[in-house]
């Protein structure tokens, strides 16, 4: 393991990808790849499901309106070992960067919203799932398990990721807490949907600076824009662009102490925002406030984690009668994490 590096640039993406079409969709993330590390980004992180794109289509129609969609969608989404996620892998070794995505991930006929943290040697660190679809996503997407709820020891420091809605489940934001995370990565998509101001801009970046302030680490908070393409794509009728509006961009990036480290970019622009991380400016926001350390009360509540990962079928062989399933070797080491 490399000595931590104490202080460095980062990026956030606020783009929106190449919808449905995800060889172009990572054409684009590498022109913003490159881009970040000619800047100095160390690291860079990347909206909900940049590749191919959010499934705006979940939100607008009936399931006869979808179905054109779902099939396309399921063609357009990467594995871990499709050429796709390997030329992101080469971008940060060429790079010398730490890149962060979610995609939608095929294994055999399920989808996942899975995110993706990928060292600057190109070595895949993590694959994590996002525990619950939100909403609609259910119909799409299966679910990830308590292995999925990780902070990784790098020479960043300790890197963990959660997609969206799941800053608003508080056990799962209290889990990367209890491991000392130093840097999360939050992916949204573009904050577009009409009618439910929970899923507004407002509330969310309201949610991340709160996640930020509560867990003492950088917040790197990757956004998406809808943009107009999308919306005649997939909006049939007038009532569909009633739900779906373009825009909807909110990237920021928050400090340990919860605070706007950079001035936000317009809601329809494209482009990267950086910041400066200072691990050791974390030390004085944990004296006021550490949840699972010297702030925490075990005695009164506590957190009840099961990291292991749930698969639907467990082979055994008759030696192996009554043995414990196996860990998802397969998908990612559990790193330990000091405090």
């Amino acid at each position: 393991m490399k000595t931590y590096e104490d202080s460095y640039s980062v990026a956030v993406v606020q783009a929106s990808p190449v919808y449905m079409n995800v060889d172009a969709s990572v054409d684009k993330a590498l022109g913003l790849i490159a881009e970040a590390a000619r800047q100095g980004a160390r690291l860079i992180a990347f909206p909900e499901l940049y590749f191919p794109g959010y499934p705006w289509f979940l939100w607008i129609g009936d399931i006869p309106y979808m179905a054109p969609f779902i099939t396309a969608y399921h063609r357009q989404s990467m594995s871990t070992d499709s050429p796709q996620f390997q030329r992101l892998q080469q971008a940060a070794r060429e790079h010398n960067i730490y890149l962060s995505f979610s995609f939608s991930e095929k294994e055999s006929a399920t989808l996942y919203i899975s995110q993706a943290l990928i060292d600057d040697q190109g070595n895949t660190i993590e694959v994590r799932r996002k525990l619950k679809p939100t909403s609609v996503e259910r119909l799409l997407f299966g679910e990830g398990d308590g292995s999925d709820l990780k902070v990784h020891r790098t020479a960043l420091g300790n890197i963990g990721e959660l997609c969206c809605g799941e800053h608003l489940q508080p056990l799962s934001c209290y889990a990367l807490h209890a491991q000392n995370e130093q840097i999360h990565i939050a992916a949204w998509p573009a904050f577009s949907i009409n009618g439910f101001y929970s899923l507004s801009g407002e509330v969310n970046t309201a949610v991340s600076q709160g996640y930020a302030a509560e867990g003492q680490c950088y917040l790197l908070f990757a956004c998406a824009v809808v943009s107009v393409q999308e919306v005649e794509h997939y909006c049939v009728n007038n009532d569909m662009r009633k739900v779906l509006l373009p825009g909807g961009g909110y990237a920021r990036i928050y400090g340990p102490d919860g605070r706007l480290l950079t001035s936000p970019l317009a809601k329809d622009e494209e482009g990267l925002l950086f910041a400066r991380v200072d691990l050791s400016s974390i030390t004085m926001c944990k004296f006021l406030y550490d949840p699972a350390g010297h702030y925490s009360r075990p005695d009164a509540t506590r957190l009840l984690l099961d990291p292991d990962c749930r698969r639907a079928v467990v082979t055994l062989s008759e030696h192996q009668e009554g043995a414990e399933p196996a860990e998802c070797s397969d998908r990612d080491e559990i790193i330990p994490v000091d405090r």
